[in-house]
């Protein structure tokens, strides 16, 4: 191999030009662009409750109802999400081009109802409930910053195409 550094391959467009058109047409990109930072700020607010609670045995009930609150907004988010994609991409889940993202979204819904059904499970302890309440929101901010990523990568491509130069 020789001294120069190798070209990377112009990385496929996230979007063609008719699935851009059809995101932009879409209530659905409305939708997810308000439920995100609402299903995050639930996060932000849920992951002090739990982490209050398992520093200081206090305020189970208050972790516990801001768990189920995300786990509904989560639930919210990936339904409307499947539709948004369908209406881009002609598919309800795993467009190639959000395959990973889909991916990971299924273990954190995995994990989020694991929560739920540790709620009504016989002898799972309050501390059990929110590590796996806490293993959720890893994998969650996880999927979030591969969602932020896409949304970066899109505006750039956008940016791009508008100053006339190749995405």
């Amino acid at each position: 191999m020789s001294g120069r550094a190798a070209k990377k391959a112009p990385a496929e467009p996230l979007y063609t030009p008719d699935q851009r058109r059809r995101r932009d047409e879409t209530r659905w990109t409305l939708v997810q662009g308000l439920l995100a930072p609402v299903q995050f700020a639930i996060f932000i607010v849920s992951l002090y409750l739990v982490l209050r609670y398992l520093q200081t045995g206090e305020g189970y009930e208050a972790a516990t109802v801001s768990v189920v609150a995300k786990t509904l907004a989560l639930y919210t988010i990936m339904v409307t999400g499947s539709l948004w994609e369908h209406a881009v991409f002609g598919r309800y889940l795993f467009a190639p081009a959000f395959y990973w993202e889909d991916v990971v979204s299924m273990a954190v819904i995995v994990l989020h109802t694991v929560y739920l059904a540790s709620l009504v499970v016989a002898g799972v302890s309050p501390q059990t409930q929110m590590a796996i309440a806490l293993a959720a929101y890893g994998i969650y901010v996880v999927n979030a910053a591969q969602y932020i990523f896409k949304l970066r990568r899109a505006r750039l491509e956008v940016a791009s195409t508008m100053a006339g130069q190749p995405s």
